[in-house]
């Protein structure tokens, strides 16, 4: 008989979102007339920007004829889509990039998730905690050691650089779930960190975009010495709103190597192309034509326009929390708001007063990890006027209980 996977026992018996939906689902079915706010999921609403539906209209146009038709692309992305990364996201921070240091995903999800493809099995992982449970759940079912790096207000939510060696650090800023950011100086001690013990920074930062501090990096190469100890993850799922179109980007340093079992350097860019041209056709020329469009001179106002829309509409998240005494920490530089459970309420007992009382979804804070337990998530993707009725149901709802 064939055997499984038994690191898959390790997991939780559901991933968390799914979770979720599963919970939602059932009150919904008890209670159909129910009048539902989401503010769980970190899915966008506002729709795509007029350019990048124009250059995606285009696209489709192309593959309606056979001398414009596009099948494969290349294994790493069309060069057109890398070079406008290079010249939209790194030239202006200074930062020197190559074309070939990137390679085009259909989100930064299936990335983050993937890269341990090309790790040894039992590598020993140090995930910041809370975290999103891709990282931690991906580790697990390789059979890898995890170590948690407990993150609070106490070190802002970035975690106390370790004593113990680690092999490998998974890095979210701005943070999803927390809405933390990391500052020039702690991210350089990340970075020394990595350097002096020879571990592999994995860094999301999926969320740049809604950086709005001059201080605060937007990627870890802004470092000296990045390009030698990190992997950098982006996606233009909340920049952009691709959520349902799909398109990201991994950029993997060509100069970036490990050891093999033998003490071997080992080129990561050489083998995470090896990987993903036997593992993943590439993301579709319409979603990539989408993208590109992202860093046209109207995409880009566009864009900026719906994250200043959704920035917005977390200080009135952030607001109300502080009104209502639960500490919220984020939501000026991301579109994540973490606060307090009112009275030390325990995380899923809190979303099921919420679900229940106030017909108001979020996701407990104990489902992104040890760490998060008596803390909860909001996102700010929600319609402004269905947030401010959330909020209103919400500080109804404490100040009554």
């Amino acid at each position: 008989m064939v055997k499984a996977n038994l690191n898959f026992s390790k997991l939780p018996q559901r991933y968390l979102f799914l979770d979720i939906a599963k919970r939602v689902a059932a009150f919904s079915e008890k209670h159909p007339d129910a009048d539902i706010i989401r503010m769980g999921i970190g899915d966008v609403t506002r729709p795509l920007a007029p350019a990048v539906i124009e250059a995606m209209h285009k696209a489709v146009d192309d593959c309606a004829a056979s001398a414009t038709f596009h099948g494969y692309g290349p294994e790493r992305g069309y060069l057109w889509l890398r070079e406008a990364i290079v010249k939209g996201d790194y030239a202006p921070l200074g930062v020197q990039m190559n074309p070939d240091d990137i390679f085009i995903n259909d989100g930064a999800k299936s990335d983050t998730g993937n890269i341990g493809d090309v790790l040894a099995p039992g590598t020993t992982v140090g995930i910041t905690d809370p975290v999103y449970p891709v990282y931690v759940d991906t580790n697990l079912m390789r059979g890898n050691l995890i170590k948690y790096i407990t993150c609070s207000a106490e070190n802002d939510f970035t975690g106390d650089i370790p004593k113990e060696k680690l092999d490998v650090v998974y890095l979210c800023y701005p943070n999803n779930p927390t809405g933390a950011v990391i500052t020039r100086n702690k991210l350089k001690q990340w970075v020394d960190y990595a350097l002096e013990t020879g571990a592999l920074i994995m860094y999301d930062s999926a969320y740049e975009a809604f950086i709005r501090n001059p201080k605060i990096p937007h990627s870890i190469y802004e470092i000296e010495g990045a390009r030698q100890c990190a992997i950098e993850f982006r996606s233009f799922s909340k920049t952009a709103g691709f959520t349902g179109v799909r398109c990201g980007y991994t950029v993997i340093p060509q100069n970036l190597k490990v050891k093999d079992e033998r003490g071997q350097a080992v080129n990561l860019n050489a083998l995470w192309e090896r990987r993903q041209s036997c593992k993943f056709n590439g993301a579709s020329y319409i979603s990539q034509c989408g993208a590109l469009a992202v860093y046209s001179e109207q995409g880009r106002a566009q864009t900026k326009a719906t994250i200043d829309y959704y920035l917005e509409t977390a200080q009135i998240i952030r607001e109300c929390m502080q009104e209502i005494g639960l500490n919220p920490q984020g939501g000026e530089n991301a579109p994540y708001i973490w606060a307090q459970t009112p009275g030390s309420m325990d995380s899923w007992d809190f979303f099921d007063m919420l679900l229940e009382k106030a017909q108001v979804v979020i996701t407990p804070g104990s489902g992104f990890g040890p760490a998060g337990q008596g803390s909860f998530r909001i996102t700010s993707f929600a319609d402004r006027q269905r947030t401010i009725e959330a909020m209103n149901r919400i500080k109804s709802l404490i100040k009554h209980a």
